[in-house]
């Protein structure tokens, strides 16, 4: 039996931890009394097992003899006929191939059960044979075991394995949404679903009608290493059936318990309560009523408690079926953790989603509720797509065709628009930040404690609280982490994760990913912790939508440092998310042979580093080592072959830090240690987890979308192709002057507008601001969320809307400067007009207008265009506003077109060897541009220019002064070589 871990007083083992979770407390072994009984299976046993191993050959020798031929036969043996010896004799071998077979069998399940190491292996071809070989070893070796941790007798022959592992289990903790389960459950099952194959149709019509006489009642005992048990493992050890589970909970529903508790949730199980049995039930671990083989305590609870099944149904009845409430004042129904009681009604990340989607206005003017409703996982999709762009975009600026310098990305149409805007309006980076520095910063506080990471099976965003819900109790969380609603839950307020600050500690749970809301709570569960397989049962395309949205979010969180999701017969057009992430196989073959490569490296690697979990490599000294995780997402259905080999695969699979989704078109797929199903109406079900969910989802069409807007953004994509012209292009001749004119670039200033009120003035200017960076039109909501991140009611926008146009005014031709499109976007008018939009038209003009031709336009439309530049965007922004400006790239658009604004002019200074000209016009452009390389290393070359070498020595000095420790980039030591050959050792000198 396994040997119990024990804990010092401040909740950490004593000794080295199991990698799985610890008890609450010790607990002492029950032994199991033999019965008279057990004593005649075991003789029994011993007796078919002698005959077989050994009687049956002795027989064969005796009466039959040698029944090959002794010399080779020739070809007229072929020809002859086949008599009464040949038949014999051919019978003979197949009954000595059938019992060598067995006594491997035997050989295999006698070494398994005296070391006690691991499952015994598979005899190919030999399932029944093997089957009944290790019923008899188990019968024969339960009279010398010295506890009830032993297969079941001659009597469970056919049935589940589970119940071989352990004879003593333990509850599910009372935690919300997610039922605590052993990790031997996923390899006893899969061990176990060749054998019960052919037993199955027997064991249920034998289930359905056997009856005993007197009743059976079932003892939860306390938990006993890593063994929980639950009313589906019950009825598969004793009833044969996991899904039987459901008789045993309309057995006991409701029915006080020796602690004064009810179940009231089948997925609610404590240790010492006790559970009647269906008639049918078999199996050592079941009491009787009476039974004078208990305890006198055990018998007087089990006395009480039958007597209250007439009673706790009629109660039920007169209630109604409500719950009720334990002993502790909690309730018993698994739903989501208890909310933190405060006077903040302030809106909070956990509920972005429906207050951001919801309040703006009564319906989504076109926009997905899917993405409306996602915000950590439209958050995700958001910044990697800002990304995807920067990147082009500073590609785009160190490609070698200049006219694709500054390029704009594309404006993107139709459903991409739609799902850009329902990203823009759905994203909380906030809650993501938050989450994140949270888990980060658990996971340094515990490493400066010595202590390792918990198993996390789910997070809980509620409220703006985040709970972690452990496998099991694992002591005091450290500060500002507090003990939950029991041992089982760390929580942290929101408050308390706003003073946590960047720390450069691993990602602790990069699994953790979204599945959806209960109760205005959002559920997060940690894929790669769950003790096998995750089956998702549904229509095909609701699964798909599910699949979409996990990989999706595991793709792009923010909460992770890096990971490996691997597709599996879907997905292929998801990898532009991240390529370096999502990882696509055709079948479930290739998944095999990849994953039982990565599987097998993975234990050597934990090996060799002596770590129990990848949970213990990313924490302490050896957190460098990352341990990422690989999170697999198998949509079609397996085969019954391929989920025996799959549930193998994923026995030890949450120790190694790899998580196991699959799709199936029922719910029983063998080996899941959960159990999952999508409805045709968006709801997530998961019965024996408690769980009923507001699905999040990614459907068909909004995935096209997304995949859409990164792939255009791919800066590898068509590098050859035209020219980007700017969205908005003015009128730079005098008779364009605009009616309003805004600064954006620097200090931000309007002229031809009166000021508004002081008191909605900052709110007005944010709105004009940010329809000037969107000429193509900005949807009404994305303007709302932008302005009120954590929402708004319909009315307080309109308003604003309406003192919006009066603010703008018309034009002389009486149109509105504020308008709405046919698509109900809102737009300004031509004559609205900012210093951003008049640079980017006069650098249009100069390289790819008027100035192409002409020289003296061109250095005149430079010039004009390099005067406009006075600072960073919206250099006096106030503190809190304008944070929407995070989700665009103008941040990087901005340098990268005032560095080409800089480095053209100083190009047409230099034409005329005007190198002072072209100095002062690169001086201009790094006070914007201060981190582009180009404009430094142009600058080296127009002060060589200059024939001046201790200038162009103090400037070499003064870049080597501020590169600091990361040094010069190469191409600009390159150039240095290159122009001034004695560089370093005035840099030595220096240093």
């Amino acid at each position: 039996m396994a040997r119990r871990s024990t804990s010092s007083s401040t909740g950490r083992p004593t000794g080295t931890a199991p990698s799985g979770p610890r008890n609450r407390t010790p607990q002492p072994v029950r032994l199991r009394r033999r019965t008279f009984g057990d004593v005649v299976k075991a003789f029994l046993a011993f007796v078919v097992l002698l005959v077989l191993v050994v009687g049956v050959p002795g027989a064969l020798a005796v009466t039959v003899g040698w029944p090959l031929p002794r010399s080779a036969p020739s070809m007229d043996w072929l020809s002859q006929p086949i008599g009464v010896d040949v038949f014999l004799n051919t019978l003979t071998v197949i009954v000595w191939l059938a019992w060598a077979q067995f006594t491997a069998c035997v050989l295999v399940e006698v070494k398994a059960a005296v070391s006690g190491v691991g499952l015994p292996g598979r005899v190919p071809g030999s399932g029944p044979s093997q089957l009944l070989a290790r019923q008899l070893v188990a019968a024969l070796l339960l009279v010398g075991a010295t506890a009830a941790s032993l297969t079941p007798g001659l009597s469970q022959l056919g049935h589940s394995l589970e119940g071989n592992q352990k004879g003593t289990v333990a509850a599910a903790q009372a935690t919300p949404g997610i039922l605590v389960q052993q990790q031997e459950q996923a390899k006893s099952t899969a061990a176990a679903l060749a054998e019960q194959a052919g037993h199955a149709s027997a064991q249920a019509e034998h289930g359905s009608t056997a009856t005993h006489g007197a009743t059976k009642y079932y003892r939860i005992q306390p938990p006993e290493g890593r063994h929980h048990d639950s009313l589906w493992e019950i009825a598969q050890r004793h009833l044969g059936d996991g899904r039987r589970y459901k008789e045993i909970y309309e057995l006991n529903k409701d029915r006080i318990q020796p602690d004064g508790s009810r179940l009231s949730e089948a997925s609610l199980i404590r240790p010492g309560w006790i559970m009647e049995m269906p008639g049918d039930a078999h199996g050592g671990e079941l009491v009787e009523n009476p039974d004078a083989h208990v305890s006198p305590e055990v018998r007087q609870q089990v006395g009480d408690y039958a007597k209250s099944g007439e009673h706790a149904q009629q109660q039920h009845q007169e209630q109604g079926g409500g719950q009720h409430a334990d002993q502790d004042g909690a309730t018993a129904q698994i739903t989501v953790p208890s909310q933190r009681q405060s006077g903040d009604n302030t809106a909070t990340p956990a509920a972005h989603g429906t207050t951001a989607a919801h309040s703006a206005s009564s319906s989504s003017f076109g926009l997905s509720e899917a993405l409306l409703g996602a915000p950590l996982l439209a958050a995700g999709l958001l910044a990697a797509l800002g990304r995807r762009r920067r990147q082009a975009l500073w590609q785009s600026a160190l490609g070698a065709v200049a006219g694709r310098r500054g390029m704009e990305p594309p404006i993107p149409t139709g459903d991409a628009q739609d799902v850009q805007d329902a990203l823009l309006v759905g994203a909380d980076p906030e809650g993501v930040r938050l989450l994140d520095r949270s888990l980060r910063g658990l996971a340094a506080a515990l490493t400066a404690e010595s202590r390792s990471l918990p198993v996390v099976y789910a997070a809980w965003l509620s409220h703006g609280d985040l709970h972690l819900q452990l496998a099991q109790p694992a002591g005091k969380p450290p500060a500002p982490w507090q003990l939950g609603q029991d041992q089982t839950f760390w929580t942290l307020s929101r408050a308390d994760a706003e003073r946590y600050e960047d720390t450069d500690a691993a990602a602790p749970y990069p699994g953790l990913v979204s599945l959806g809301t209960m109760d205005d709570s959002r559920l997060l569960l940690n894929l790669e912790a769950v003790p096998g397989i995750v089956s998702l049962s549904g229509r095909e395309a609701d699964r798909a939508a599910v699949f979409a949205s996990v990989a999706a979010e595991l793709a792009t969180n923010g909460w992770s440092d890096r990971m490996t999701i691997t597709l599996v017969g879907f997905g292929a057009d998801l990898t532009p998310l991240a390529p370096n992430r999502l990882r696509h196989l055709d079948d479930v073959e290739a998944l095999f042979e990849t994953m039982e490569a990565e599987t097998r490296q993975r234990r050597g690697a934990l090996g060799a580093a002596d770590h129990h979990s990848v949970l213990t490599g990313r924490t302490g000294p050896a957190q460098h080592t990352r341990w990422a995780p690989n999170l697999v997402l198998l949509a079609t259905q397996p085969s019954a072959e391929d989920a025996l080999r799959l549930a193998e695969l994923a026995a030890d699979a949450s120790r190694l830090g790899i998580g196991y989704l699959v799709g199936t078109e029922s719910d029983d797929l063998a080996g899941a240690a959960w159990a999952m199903e999508i409805t045709p109406d968006g709801r997530l079900l998961a019965p024996l987890l408690g769980l009923e969910l507001q699905a999040q989802l990614l459907p068909a069409v909004q995935q096209r979308a997304v995949v859409e807007l990164f792939v255009e953004a791919d800066p590898e994509r068509d590098p050859d192709g035209p020219t980007t012209t700017p969205p908005f292009l003015v009128d730079i001749s005098e008779q364009g002057r605009p009616a309003v004119y805004a600064r954006l670039v620097g200090p931000y200033e309007i002229m031809g507008l009166d000021a508004p009120d002081g008191e909605r003035s900052a709110l007005l200017h944010e709105a004009l601001a940010l329809l000037l960076l969107h000429r193509e039109g900005v949807h009404p909501r994305v303007l709302s969320s932008a302005l009120w991140p954590r929402g708004v009611t319909e009315d307080v926008r309109d308003a604003l809307l309406e003192r919006l146009r009066g603010w703008l005014g018309t034009d002389p031709d009486g149109g509105a400067r504020l308008r709405s499109d046919a698509a109900g976007r809102l737009m300004l008018a031509k004559s609205v007009v900012s210093d951003l939009d008049v640079l980017r038209s006069l650098y249009h003009e100069a390289t790819q207008g008027k100035g192409v031709d002409s020289r003296a336009v061109r250095g005149r439309l430079l010039t004009d265009a390099l005067v406009l530049v006075r600072g960073p965007l919206l250099a006096d922004r106030a503190e809190g506003r304008y944070r929407w400006l995070t989700h665009e790239i103008i941040d990087a658009q901005l340098p990268l077109l005032v560095a080409d604004i800089g480095l053209a002019l100083s190009a047409f200074h230099l034409e005329k060897d005007r190198a002072e000209k072209a100095i002062e016009a690169l001086g201009a452009a790094l006070r914007t541009a201060s981190a582009d390389e180009r404009l430094w290393n142009e600058l080296l070359r127009a002060t060589h220019a200059t024939g001046d070498p201790d200038r162009l020595r103090a400037l070499a000095a003064d870049l080597v002064a501020r590169s600091g420790a990361r040094g010069l980039p190469p191409r600009t030591e390159a150039l240095l070589d290159e122009l001034l050959p004695t560089w370093r050792d005035g840099a030595a000198a220096t240093g």
